[in-house]
């Protein structure tokens, strides 16, 4: 599980950030996957309880308004939360 959010975190640094992976120290990584999933988690909590009674949820979350799927949305929001926490 290291090694994938590891790998993860390296991954969103280069492709959203447009970071070098040698600049990221392993702490910073590890902290950086924690917020992702936290802020993924309750992310899809709000737009589950939100579907679940017909509201527009994608209006409410950074970034979603053009997603069609649930998932995708929710990771579009968390990707633009956490580009505005640089």
């Amino acid at each position: 599980m290291t090694k994938y959010a590891d790998e993860f975190a390296h991954q969103f640094a280069n492709e959203r950030l447009g970071a070098d992976l040698a600049t990221i120290p392993k702490s910073d990584s590890m902290t950086f996957v924690g917020i992702f999933f936290v802020s993924f988690v309750v992310f899809l909590t709000i737009a589950l309880c939100a579907q679940m009674v017909a509201l527009p949820w994608r209006s409410w979350l950074p970034g979603a308004e053009g997603q069609k799927s649930l998932v995708g949305g929710v990771k579009t929001s968390v990707y633009t939360f956490m580009s505005h926490l640089n």
